[in-house]
């Protein structure tokens, strides 16, 4: 954004942070006071000194108008991307008052950013060289075949030890303890089908977790049983249905569907932790394609990803589908214009149309939790010790998921809300209704929820 005019608002700064760590220590250096020598320049580069512990401030720097997204330079020490001083000083950019007037960036930020459009320089122009192909299409075939065969065993043991707990009864998974799930994931990681292993780990947390767990292990058993016959069959299968099933046994596949050139509205954007990865969602909206798709980028355990969008801003970029029956995931391509304000907002449904559009997507992907789904006009409302979004002028409504009715996001939806009817973008599945962002009747930003 070399826009100047156009500034982002405090919500769409605080999106961008990697934790609520870093979004509550950002937000306590979104004041003047701890800053010097702050600017920015019509290029799109905010910059600044910040007060730490130390003798010597830290230099903290922002590209603004990278078609890429925000990157940031900071002389801290901290790992996190944007760390709290980047964050600090793009709500202090944000906040308008003068505090980071323009001018002309020092020496230090300077030569950061001309590297850093030295080294775009350089990957554009090799990208126009072309890449070459690989370097022996023979060896990678027989790599991709015998990654088949051992995905194919590991598949096949998966069976036999489902028809053991079975056999032995459901009852006998809540003696066994975790450590049986733990050893079994392990010998799917061995076969290298990590899409076996995180869902075994996931049916380890189920015996003992609440009334009613023999049930959900018993559907969750069932839906490993229909993965690793979808593996075994795969050759039966439907093309679209056969990559789902590839993908969802974790096997990589390629972004080559034909690229779609958009602007795209930056919906929500939210993290999930495990002890081995953050993994980073961004979901988008295509103004002329009308379409929602979805941006996955990994961290290292403890580290945040690097692509990070704003929300509610929008992109005009390309993106290109992965295989899959139906799955909303892209690949985000060449950038031509960074991050810039528009009223974009997508078409709205009711709650029942919501349920029903993802009843129709499991017929094409039996596995999949939840579906993309904006909801106009609802009023989120309180439904005994649980919460549900009500529509305003139909006798229906969704429950809210379990992870929602705890976060704080829900608060600031009943207050965006106050009774009156709002748009909400969320995912909708099995568990109920997760919302990511909202908008109010009428002219409005959209309100980030997570």
């Amino acid at each position: 954004m070399t826009q100047q005019g156009v500034r982002w608002t405090a919500d769409q700064v605080l999106a961008l942070a990697p934790d609520a760590a870093s979004r509550k220590a950002g937000s306590k250096l979104g004041a003047a006071g701890p800053w010097s020598e702050a600017g920015s320049s019509d290029e799109g580069t905010v910059w600044g000194l910040c007060k730490g512990s130390g003798s010597r401030p830290y230099q903290t720097v922002v590209d603004i108008a990278d078609a890429s997204g925000p990157a940031y330079k900071c002389t801290c020490p901290s790992r996190k991307f944007p760390c709290k001083h980047a964050i600090g000083l793009l709500l202090l950019w944000a906040g308008g008052d003068g505090a980071v007037p323009p001018g002309r960036a020092p020496d230090w930020a300077g030569q950061w950013m001309a590297g850093r459009r030295q080294r775009a320089e350089g990957k554009r122009t090799a990208g126009e060289g072309g890449s070459a192909g690989p370097a022996d299409p023979e060896a990678a075939r027989r790599r991709a075949e015998r990654r088949t065969e051992r995905v194919t065993a590991g598949a096949t043991e998966l069976e036999q030890r489902l028809a053991d707990l079975l056999r032995g009864g459901l009852a006998s998974a809540e003696q066994s303890g975790y450590a049986l799930w733990e050893e079994t994931a392990a010998r799917m990681v061995d076969a290298q089908a990590p899409g076996l292993a995180a869902r075994v780990r996931e049916l380890g947390a189920i015996p003992g977790s609440g009334p009613g767990w023999p049930v959900r292990l018993l559907e969750e058993c069932a839906l490993l049983h229909l993965l690793d016959q979808g593996w075994l069959r795969r050759e039966r299968l439907p093309d679209g249905l056969a990559a789902t099933v590839r993908s969802r046994v974790g096997l990589p596949a390629p972004a080559d569907g034909p690229p779609v050139r958009d602007r795209w509205l930056v919906l929500a954007q939210y993290d999930t932790v495990d002890a081995r990865l953050t993994t980073r969602r961004i979901w988008l909206y295509g103004a002329e394609s009308d379409r929602t798709c979805q941006l996955l980028s990994y961290g290292a355990a403890g580290r945040a990803p690097e692509l990070a969008l704003p929300v509610g801003l929008a992109l005009e970029a390309e993106v290109s589908a992965y295989a899959g029956s139906g799955r909303p995931r892209v690949a985000l391509g060449e950038r031509f214009a960074p991050p810039a304000a528009a009223s974009i907002r997508p078409p709205g449904v009711t709650t029942a149309q919501a349920a029903a559009q993802y009843g129709e997507a499991l017929g094409a992907d039996p596995w999949l939790d939840s579906v993309p789904v904006t909801l106009d006009r609802v009023i989120p409302a309180p439904d005994g010790d649980s919460w549900q979004l009500a529509d305003a002028d139909a006798d229906s409504a969704l429950p809210l998921s379990p992870s929602a009715r705890t976060h704080p996001g829900l608060w600031r939806l009943a207050a965006l809300s106050g009774g009156s009817p709002v748009s909400v973008f969320g995912e909708c599945g099995h568990r109920g209704f997760t919302p990511l962002a909202a908008w109010p009747e009428g002219p409005g930003a959209v309100v980030p929820l997570c």
